[in-house]
């Protein structure tokens, strides 16, 4: 029983991702409707004993490659990258924090964003689905509903109707009516703009020390001394005492809710 739940599971979420992968390449239609070239009931149906080894490494084969892709196109994994590299390129540390810290946090950061939004599909599609309450189909579209919503919220109306012009749709009546092959560059767009504005924000206290410091040393005649190596531990003293990772970390939360 609990290995046929177990299959029953990775089953449903490598068909979400196939499904947003699809939908993200512009096949999808204006609702999200599970595709039909995904009907293979039989996976729920028999024993674990089974199914097909072939087909288990095949859906985790998929669930490995796609959910990257998914995980920086679909979450807030984008905002939160920039804005940690913008970070580090204001206090001038060249590799201080590593990427790999600077990747790691910004992975933490966006299941804890994206919790509530994956508890969401958890409930109202998953578990209903495991326990034989909800169609597969049905479930499908439940379960890839939570994450409209979050790129709904997140996304500008300005760069929604860009997609939408582009993709030379009707004008849409409600956010039922736009696909999420639309969606989804609309969210990017969003993003990128949102993470660019922050990261103007963290650069200007940060370039005012640069100034002054290379101005203090031009009026002291030090032309030889890189400006660089007097105003480094500056910023970073400015960073410290103003908690600048609990500000930077802070406004990035708040910013999803």
């Amino acid at each position: 029983m609990i290995g046929s739940r177990r299959a029953r599971k990775l089953y449903f979420i490598s068909s979400i991702v196939l499904f947003l992968l699809l939908a993200a390449n512009g096949v999808a239609g204006a609702q999200p409707t599970a595709p039909t070239w995904l009907d293979l009931d039989f996976i729920g149906e028999q024993e674990p004993e089974e199914v097909a080894l072939t087909l288990r490494i095949l859906f985790l084969l998929t669930i490995l490659s796609l959910a990257p892709a998914l995980m920086i196109m679909l979450t807030s994994f984008t905002r939160i990258v920039v804005v940690l590299s913008f970070v580090r390129s204001a206090l001038a540390t060249q590799n201080m924090p590593p990427n790999q810290v600077i990747i790691a946090m910004a992975i933490f950061l966006t299941f804890f964003t994206m919790n509530p939004y994956w508890q969401q599909i958890n409930e109202t599609s998953l578990q209903p689905y495991l326990q034989g309450e909800l169609p597969y189909e049905e479930a499908i579209v439940q379960g890839v509903e939570p994450v409209r919503e979050f790129m709904f919220r997140q996304t500008r109306e300005k760069d929604l109707a860009l997609i939408v012009s582009l993709a030379k749709l009707e004008r849409p009546r409600g956010p039922k009516d736009i696909p999420t092959y639309v969606l989804i560059p609309a969210f990017l767009i969003s993003e990128l703009k949102t993470a660019f504005q922050i990261g103007f924000l963290i650069y200007v206290p940060f370039l005012v020390i640069d100034m002054v410091v290379a101005s203090t040393l031009m009026s002291m005649g030090m032309l030889m001394l890189p400006p660089v190596m007097i105003s480094l531990p500056f910023k970073v003293l400015l960073f410290v005492l103003v908690d600048g990772w609990h500000l930077v970390i802070r406004s990035l939360i708040l910013g999803f809710n």
